[in-house]
């Protein structure tokens, strides 16, 4: 920042700029030019213009790391204050006191300044204060900041209670920054359930200030996690962060939430809060702020590197990205050295030992989903080691469940293998075959051990299944399951059992195809189902045996679909060959207990197709006879994906209630079977069954919140995540939880743009501009209601186009942007006048008419013009209505408007009947509006019993009118016609709107008398 004086300063120009340089960023520019502008007050002579450049100079320090350079300037402000007290103004003297507390707080937090320094200050500043009149409370509560800031609990504990019992006064910090500290202090001594009563009043919205409760929030994070309460944790993150993100007075806050996600398993999120805040790291930030900035930061990037993330870039403002471990050197080393220089002042270890400790923190949970999507870290988590394919793609687990299962001789648990514990662990390993148990694999490995013991044995059908479930074991390399496959087909055919090895070499041809080699695999995969059809006709192999195989063709063919020269011929030809192969199976269905399951993949997998090709109803119903079998053949751990199949399909044709059993089901059934995008589809489905059917919100939103981490913890989740993060913020919305549903519909918009539907981003856009507006960001809510209405103002319909027009107008009113307002109006009122709605077309008028009063120079009359352009059009509209429901409707909407005509009239008259100055407009002015309040009675009146609140609310402001006009009597009568309009209906139930109508009759009956 530059200036350049060509032209003498002046008193008046002196302090025009120093109103200028309050408005700048803090920083050393900021305290240069504080520093030149008090020079310049010296030369003018004007001790109240010094005054002024003082403590705008002490201000400009304080937030900036020369905070410790304050002690001269304020130093000078007292001795002129014990010179000649009479040079304060009022304003000056409060800011003085005022600052004092700010002195000895930065003091504290400054390591630079020797600590007998720091106590000097102390009763200098209760000396002051008693001078002035004050209440000692800022002082006790600075007493106890430097005995919390050295340790000392017992002095600590002592000043609380000193400066709890000290009267509040204008010098008092409010009560939620109290209340903060307290807290604090009982939180660090381990007492956190009497912290989080302590910040209760604040937490709950009782108390608040500019500063509150982005701090409490903050502070309150790793109380609750010690406390196990994980889910007001992640609340009070979401909200807290909010509202500290990007302020760099509340540092302090933005550490806090660093912390927090380092030690709930969201470092990915923590990681993305420190390279938004980097600057802070190196900024000289106040130092016990930066401090806590540093060791938050340590904390973080340990777990990132523990967990294998020690070489993801870290972007530094004006620096070329580091990686993580080399930004924790940093980090960690000025964390320590700063906590050294505090404890060196200090003569204690305190700084150093709480730094250690939060550095070495460990997490409270590796899994606490926030609904807030982070950054994917590029060195990926661990995969969980149990998987299943998702819901929503082919039935992958069904194949390789073909390639895994061999069907058991009848004769197998009467063979002879050799040991004792041999024969059991083969009986056993069977057993579980049988039953399709998931622990057969397990179960065989065992056999396999046991069987290379030396001097053990196994006769050549036995080794053909050892081999053929080491074949299953070795899925994962391709290649050596092909080759144990064929082995195992060999040894199948010298033990005389031809089906199993034509099916074995079936496996091998399925385990080819799905590797990359389809048309190889797939061509001999042909020619065993031919060499099966041959063997099953002669009685040789088993119809398990021939539909395994055929199952399996059905399957490669099924991915090859879309590079085939006719997709739809061949999607005709498989799906008849499936249906085919499905009466097969039915057919045989008593010949092997496990023919259940194989009709179950038939099922699945021709319900897939058909999913596929548009035909829901029809693959709801396969899926639902898949769910069948599978629960018939006693295996309902292969249920799970079929009734994934059949939630999804569902939901689709409109049937939340049964989509809600079949989720319900697939999770209970399929713990720990889904890959984490197959987890996060079913918790989405269940939350949109569970929202389409209007049940709890609360458990619509811990399914959404579920779907929003499993879709972070999969490759290619975005849209998925997103889209599961729209249901949340709307779940979030209607449990009126405003800050928490902002914050996740925030994070979900450019994945929503980016992956979805427009219509989802203006819905997001909607919810959103709800939220804001119920947490007073009018402005925000405003652009987000403006960047809706302009998509939608594309579609063909234009209903939603102009509700967001409209909210817009009310959110920008509420910002007291009027001509922004304004317009969002005109454009709502044109598109309701299209869309043929005269009613809501009149609300954006009227809305119009309030802002003209306000905003132009004519004032009254203008306003009263507009107001009576949705008099006109409601008029019209009424006479021309098709029906008596439209014109009840558009009848009220009139008398709402000769309500509203009158108050306009009265809040734009700019004096009351009888002032002094009065010409007689007043009075004027009073008796139109009595004329247009008589005129909404009578309407409302027509209206009959539903708008009776509101012709009573139109009698009593008429009522008052003619109190106004000195019409006694008639105010009188008006009164008491409202007491009797409502009777005896002083009730304990009767309603609020009766009660408050009753009690204003009375007032005004109260006040003629």
């Amino acid at each position: 920042m530059t200036h350049e004086n060509t032209t003498p300063y002046t008193a008046e120009s002196i302090r025009r700029a120093l109103w200028e340089n309050d408005s700048e960023t803090y920083g050393p520019a900021r305290n240069a030019r504080a520093e030149e502008l008090v020079g310049l007050a010296e030369t003018t002579g004007d001790r109240e213009l010094l005054l002024d450049a003082l403590l705008g100079l002490i201000d400009s320090y304080q937030f900036t790391s020369e905070s410790g350079r304050t002690l001269v300037p304020f130093a000078r402000l007292l001795r002129m204050w014990d010179e000649r007290p009479a040079d304060f103004h009022s304003r000056a003297l409060h800011r003085l006191h005022w600052q004092f507390k700010w002195i000895v707080y930065s003091l504290i937090g400054n390591p630079d300044i020797p600590l007998d320094a720091v106590r000097r200050w102390l009763p200098d500043m209760e000396r002051h204060y008693r001078v002035a009149g004050h209440s000692v409370r800022p002082v006790r509560a600075a007493e106890f900041h430097l005995a919390q800031h050295l340790g000392d609990d017992g002095q600590a504990a002592r000043l609380l209670t000193e400066w709890t019992a000290a009267d509040r006064d204008r010098m008092s910090d409010c009560l939620a920054c109290e209340l903060n500290e307290q807290g604090e202090w009982q939180a660090d001594c381990g007492d956190d359930e009497r912290a989080l009563a302590t910040w209760a009043p604040v937490l709950n919205g009782e108390q608040s200030c500019a500063e509150q409760p982005h701090l409490i929030l903050a502070l309150s994070l790793v109380p609750l996690l010690r406390l196990g309460r994980f889910d007001e944790a992640r609340r009070n993150h979401l909200r807290g962060y909010r509202l500290a993100r990007g302020n760099g007075s509340l540092v302090p806050a933005l550490a806090r939430h660093i912390e927090f996600c380092a030690l709930t398993g969201n470092e990915a999120r923590g990681l993305e809060i420190l390279a938004e805040h980097a600057a802070y790291l190196d900024s000289g930030e106040e130092p016990l702020s930066r401090l806590q900035l540093l060791s938050a930061a340590a904390l973080l990037l340990r777990r990132l590197t523990e967990l294998g993330h020690a070489d993801i870039p870290v972007p530094l403002p004006g620096d070329a990205p580091v990686t993580t471990e080399q930004l924790l050197t940093r980090t960690r080393d000025a964390a320590r050295d700063l906590a050294r220089r505090f404890d060196e002042r200090n003569g204690t270890d305190q700084v150093s030992a709480w730094v250690a400790a939060r550095m070495a923190g460990t997490p409270f949970t590796d899994r606490l989903p926030l609904g807030v999507r982070g950054a994917r870290l590029a060195t990926g988590s661990p995969a969980r080691t149990q998987s299943a394919p998702e819901p929503a793609q082919a039935t992958a687990a069904a194949e390789a469940r073909a390639a895994a299962e061999q069907a058991a001789p009848a004769a197998a648990e009467d063979a002879d293998g050799g040991s004792t514990d041999l024969a059991a662990l083969l009986a056993e390993a069977r057993r579980r075959t049988l039953a399709q148990h998931p622990d057969a694999r397990a179960a065989w490995r065992a056999v396999a051990t046991a069987a290379d013991r030396p001097g053990t044995a196994l006769d050549k059908s036995d080794r053909a299944e050892v081999t053929y479930h080491a074949a299953v074991d070795a899925l994962d390399d391709p290649e050596a399951a092909d080759t144990l496959f064929r082995r195992a087909a060999e040894q199948f055919e010298a033990a005389g059992d031809p089906g199993e090895a034509a099916a074995g070499r079936a496996r091998a041809a399925y385990t080819r195809a799905v590797s990359g080699r389809t048309e190889q695999g797939l061509a001999e995969l042909d020619a065993l189902c031919a060499e099966l059809h041959t063997l099953h006709a002669d009685g040789r192999a088993t119809t398990r045996q021939l539909t395994g195989a055929l199952l399996a063709s059905a399957r490669i063919r099924m991915g090859t679909l879309r590079t085939a020269p006719d997709p739809a011929a061949a999607a005709d030809a498989l799906t008849d060959e499936l249906r085919a192969l499905l009466a097969r199976a039915e057919e045989h269905r008593a010949e092997d207990p496990r023919m259940c399951s194989r009709i179950a993949d038939i099922c699945c997998l021709l319900g897939g197709l058909l999913a596929g090709r548009g035909d829901a109803p029809q693959a709801a119903e396969l899926f639902a006879r898949a769910v069948e079998r599978y629960h018939e053949a006693a295996v309902p751990w292969y249920a799970a994906e079929a009734e994934a199949r059949l939630a999804e399909a569902a939901l689709s044709l409109g049937r939340p209630q049964q989509a809600e059993q079949a989720a319900r089901a697939a999770l209970d059934h399929g713990a720990g079977l889904f890959e984490p995008l197959g987890c996060a589809h079913l918790h989405l489905i269940l939350a949109e069954s569970l929202a389409a059917t209007g049940q709890d919100d609360d458990e619509v939103a811990d399914h959404a919140l579920e779907a929003t981490h499993w879709a972070d913890q999969a490759d290619g989740g975005e849209g998925l995540g997103a889209w599961a993060q729209l249901v949340l913020g709307g779940a979030l919305l209607r449990l009126r939880r405003y800050d928490e549903s902002a914050s996740v519909l925030e994070s979900a918009l450019p994945a929503l743009a980016e992956h979805h539907h427009e219509g989802h981003v203006v819905q997001a856009r909607w919810w959103l501009g709800e939220c804001l507006t119920e947490l007073d960001d009018h402005r925000q809510a405003g652009e987000h209601f403006l960047l809706a209405a302009d998509i939608a103002k594309g579609w063909d319909g234009q209903r939603d186009h102009a509700v967001l027009a409209h909210l817009a107008g009310d959110a920008l009113n509420g910002a007291g942007l009027n001509e922004e307002a304004a317009a969002a109006y005109a454009r709502a009122e044109e598109l309701w006048r299209t869309l043929g709605r005269p009613q809501s077309a009149a609300r954006a008028v009227r809305a119009r008419a309030w802002i003209t009063l306000r905003t132009t120079g004519s004032g009254l009359p203008v306003a009263q013009d507009v107001m009576a352009t949705a008099e006109r059009l409601l008029t019209e509209a009424i006479a021309e209505a098709a029906d008596d429901d439209s014109r009840t409707t558009l009848r009220a909407e009139l008398a709402g408007t000769y309500r509203q005509t009158a108050e306009l009239l009265v809040r734009g008259c700019d004096s009351e009947p009888g002032d002094e100055d009065d010409d007689g407009t007043a009075r004027r002015t009073y008796e139109d509006a009595l004329g247009y309040t008589e005129q909404a009675i009578a309407a409302f009146t027509s209206l009959g019993r539903p708008a009776r609140h509101d012709r009573t609310a139109a009698q009593l402001m008429a009522a008052w009118l003619e109190s106004d006009l000195g019409h006694t009597s008639a105010a009188t009568t008006r009164a008491r016609t409202v007491l009797s309009d409502y009777g005896d209906e002083d009730t304990p139930d009767t309603d609020d709107t009766t009660k408050r109508r009753r009690a204003e009759a009375q007032a005004l009956l109260d006040s003629l008398t």
